[in-house]
């Protein structure tokens, strides 16, 4: 399997590099300073100066294959450039490529109404406004999703929304201007289609801030997470996203390029994680000679550098299966590297911490929230266990009947 990058691609690639090395990295500290001082629910300056750079190189919007609207790239080729922006918390939101608005706008992109797209999705690709995802639910195991209980009924040529979600990203941030809602419509109708999509603006009557919530400690500023009420919560039918009874459909289409931009980042992340680990350990000195010259944390570092490329390849697999055969057919491959990229990241950012000595634990140098970050998205899009029991699933369904002969295709293939 071939995974040589079009020149176009390398081009893309050595500009984005570019971009990180000369203003996103030295202005990661910048950004966090101003959020300190001026507010940690304010954006600091920075972000739009950055922004503006980067929009004017024509490194936006990368994450969309819309040649009209984003890059035209495919999954594959915009791979290599989201492991790039993975190496900083900061880069996704200067090229425009920021979870959950990527998704967001992936969902008005395929099914919002010529409307829909004018109101939300514009202001969306120009960084006017930005956006939340509300499915999951503190009531209920929402990882089934058709598990979810919150109510979108309608009521004349309206909908009424009610209902509590939690874990919503961007809620908290002051440009948040939309919800994208999930929620039953017909508890009567087959499993998969009794869940709808609806579009509630933030500032809606009805809707509710009811905290926000922090990981691990950290609050993500200014972007957050938070706890939402929906209140007899009325939008117009207009605002349905597809048609009633699509809810499932639309999440499951949203859900696979998100959980494949997840992992992107997380490898980016990774890598930043094994410079740093080899910065440290060629620095610092214990028992008379450098870490770098001890054998067990050699063992480490080539064990990270094995894992990170064990898990590019994996990621880059799925890409490209995705682009040949759709996500459907994909979904034993990105079901693998939901389970397996997070846990890689974890290992990788828990070495660098441990050769950072007690340094590793605070945020001089970025690791532990980048590691609590990576331990969140063993949860966020699905967790673990519900993507083992679909790889095993498939992975049983491949090998059943008795008189079967032995599966010894390249890659699992049948």
């Amino acid at each position: 399997m071939d995974f040589t990058f079009s020149e176009r691609v390398q081009a893309l690639y050595e500009r984005v590099a570019a971009v990180l090395a000369e203003a996103v990295y030295p202005a990661e500290a910048t950004f966090a300073a101003a959020l300190e001082a001026d507010g940690r629910w304010s954006i600091p300056p920075i972000l739009p100066e950055l922004q503006a750079r980067a929009r004017a190189a024509g490194l936006w919007n990368l994450f969309l294959p819309d040649p009209a609207l984003g890059s035209g790239l495919n999954n594959l080729d915009y791979a290599p450039l989201c492991e790039l922006m993975g190496r900083s918390p900061l880069a996704p939101h200067v090229f425009n490529c920021n979870a959950p608005d990527t998704g967001n706008m992936e969902v008005l992109w395929r099914f919002g109404t010529a409307e829909q797209k004018a109101r939300w999705l514009t202001p969306l690709l120009n960084a006017e406004i930005r956006s939340a995802i509300a499915m999951t639910e503190p009531g209920v195991a929402s990882s089934d999703p058709t598990s979810i209980v919150t109510r979108i009924e309608r009521a004349g040529d309206s909908y009424l929304v009610n209902g509590r979600k939690w874990w919503i990203t961007n809620a908290a941030h002051p440009d948040c201007r939309l919800l994208i809602v999930m929620g039953r419509s017909n508890p009567a109708a087959p499993r998969h289609r009794q869940h709808s999509m609806i579009l509630v603006p933030m500032d809606a009557p009805g809707v509710r801030i009811v905290r926000r919530l922090t990981l691990f400690g950290y609050d993500d500023a200014p972007f957050g997470h938070c706890e939402i009420a929906l209140e007899d919560v009325r939008v117009p039918e207009a605002n349905l996203v597809l048609g009633e009874g699509r809810g499932f459909e639309i999440a499951q289409a949203r859900l696979g390029p998100g959980r494949i931009h997840h992992c992107m980042r997380l490898i980016g992340a990774a890598e930043r994680a094994l410079a740093a680990m080899c910065r440290r350990a060629a620095s610092r000195v214990a028992f008379g000679k450098a870490l770098a010259e001890q054998g067990s944390l050699r063992e480490l570092i080539a064990l990270s550098r094995i894992e990170i490329e064990q898990a590019r390849l994996l990621v880059l697999k799925t890409a490209d299966r995705i682009d040949r055969e759709g996500a459907k057919a994909a979904r034993a491959e990105i079901a693998m590297i939901k389970v397996a990229v997070p846990r890689m990241a974890q290992a990788v950012l828990d070495r660098a911490m441990q050769v950072h000595g007690a340094g590793g634990f605070t945020e001089d140098f970025g690791l532990a929230q980048a590691w609590a970050n990576a331990r969140s998205l063993r949860m966020a899009d699905g967790p673990d266990a519900v993507h083992l029991e679909s790889v095993a699933k498939l992975e049983l369904a491949r090998h059943a009947g008795a008189n079967r002969p032995p599966v010894d295709a390249p890659g699992g293939a049948p």
